[in-house]
């Protein structure tokens, strides 16, 4: 690195797992330039073996470096690859490699023999040769950056793959609708019935933030509840929705509880919306609700030919080793919930034999699959249920929905604070990031469950423990 290189803005130093989790890092830091230890190109090379995510990330980390690198010279890797520019008139950064041995910095309490402590030398090595340079040491590894602070070096977490800056910006997929919007709207409302529905055309100033299938409702006594049917911003239709808390309305011998779960049933038991996703904390119903509107619509109404449900089979704990058996009978201890949610759908008056035998039906038109043997997959007219899908990257949530052929919807099912997965959090989550990027699309529907229904004691233990 020569002296007119120590002039750029900041020098990010890269650790191994930052590249394993998202292989296009190298060109997310717009002009500044990038370091790479040569211990974390021996991490990559011990960790492009497998078929794992991370694996596969590792070795599309590395096709970057190699086209980057192709056809330069040693005198050109010295002095830094050109990094693309990030198309906003900003100068490019570049990419260095470490290409001479740094002194050892570190104190005697950290030997340099491990990757992190090694990766710490480098950055210190590198703060005291480029004094006027800004250092900083970027890793998913809460204890280096941690290790890193008490060292003095300045450490941030990769933050380019956040959906959003913070969970609570997430969108709930409702709206409170003020108390005098009908006085406020009046002279701008038309009604009409259809079908046996009935339709409102709306338009002024509270409508141009609403998102198609955003379920709108009135605070109070008033149980007026709604969801957008157009994506017009200026001039939306709304339509009062199905009132499935009645016993009339009950889908599969389920009722609704509460506002959340009416309006989940009501974007489930639509035929027009591909794509559901239910949030919300343990116990508020999400996968019983999911289940019971699929049967439903594939016994009853026979618009889907059968329900697939998967999940990702991450640990809670230990993991147990190897399963046997076929691929379903592998799933089956993951699919506890699946399980006990057709213990209550199947709860109905008469004999064992006949409870059996519905137990029997239901089980046929149930398939379950696992997420390592989807891609090259297409399915045609199924209702598939992803479940705990906040353990998936958004690399896996896009693997999984572009499976779905004509005819076939998704819902996704999770709890964002409930994440098992290394290195992904409520920001990063492959759920959230799902969420976000089909809230403005017609076909998509979106509710944040927020009541528990299970039992007074999982609903003291959500909000105590």
């Amino acid at each position: 690195m020569t002296e007119g290189d120590s002039r750029q803005r900041r020098l990010f130093v890269l650790d191994t797992n930052v590249l394993m989790h998202d292989p296009s890092a190298i060109f997310r830091f717009q002009e500044h330039s990038i370091f790479l230890p040569m211990v974390v190109l021996e991490e990559l090379d011990r960790g492009k073996k497998g078929t794992s995510e991370v694996a596969r990330n590792v070795r599309q980390a590395s096709r970057f470096l190699d086209q980057l690198m192709a056809g330069v010279s040693k005198q050109e890797i010295d002095a830094g690859l050109p990094l693309p520019a990030p198309g906003d008139g900003l100068e490019h950064g570049r990419l260095f490699f470490q290409t001479r041995h740094l002194p050892d910095l570190l104190p005697e309490t950290l030997p340099g023999s491990i990757p992190d402590n090694n990766i710490l030398g480098t950055t210190l090595a590198l703060q005291e040769e480029f004094v006027e340079t800004d250092v900083i040491l970027v890793s998913k590894d809460i204890n280096l950056r941690i290790k890193a602070a008490v060292l003095g070096i300045r450490t941030e977490d990769y933050f380019n793959d956040k959906v959003l800056d913070d969970v609570d910006l997430l969108y709930s997929g409702m709206e409170e609708l003020r108390t005098d919007f009908w006085e406020s709207h009046s002279k701008d409302i038309d009604s009409w019935k259809e079908e046996g529905r009935t339709f409102y055309r709306v338009s002024g100033p509270d409508v141009e933030e609403w998102y198609p299938n955003v379920c709108l409702y009135t605070p109070g006594e008033v149980h007026f509840e709604a969801m957008v049917r157009t994506g017009n911003r200026i001039d939306p239709v709304i339509e009062l929705v199905s009132d499935y808390r009645v016993d009339k309305h009950a889908v599969w011998g389920i009722k609704a509880r509460n506002r959340e779960q009416n309006f989940a049933l009501n974007m489930l038991m639509d035929p027009e919306l591909d794509f559901v996703s239910l949030l919300g904390t343990a116990g508020t119903g999400k996968t019983l609700l999911a289940l019971a509107a699929g049967l439903a619509q594939t016994l009853d109404q026979n618009l889907y030919r059968e329900i697939v449900m998967t999940r990702a089979t991450v640990p809670v704990g230990e993991d147990i080793g190897f399963l046997p058996g076929t691929e379903e009978e592998k799933m089956t201890p993951w699919m506890g919930a699946l399980m006990d949610n057709m213990e209550v759908l199947t709860q109905t008056e008469g004999s064992e034999w006949g409870r059996a035998a519905t137990d029997d039906l239901l089980r046929s038109r149930i398939r379950i699959h696992s997420l390592n043997f989807m891609r090259g997959r297409t399915f045609l007219n199924k209702y598939i249920i992803l479940d705990e899908a906040q353990n998936l990257t958004p690399k896996q949530m896009k693997t999984l929905i572009t499976r779905a052929g004509p005819g076939t919807k998704i819902v996704c099912l999770g709890n964002v604070a409930q994440i098992d997965t290394p290195y992904l959090t409520e920001t990063t989550s492959g759920l959230t990031y799902a969420v976000d990027r089909f809230k403005a699309w017609p076909y998509s529907g979106h509710i944040t469950l927020r009541r528990g229904e299970r039992s007074r004691l999982a609903d003291f233990a959500s909000e105590q423990l």
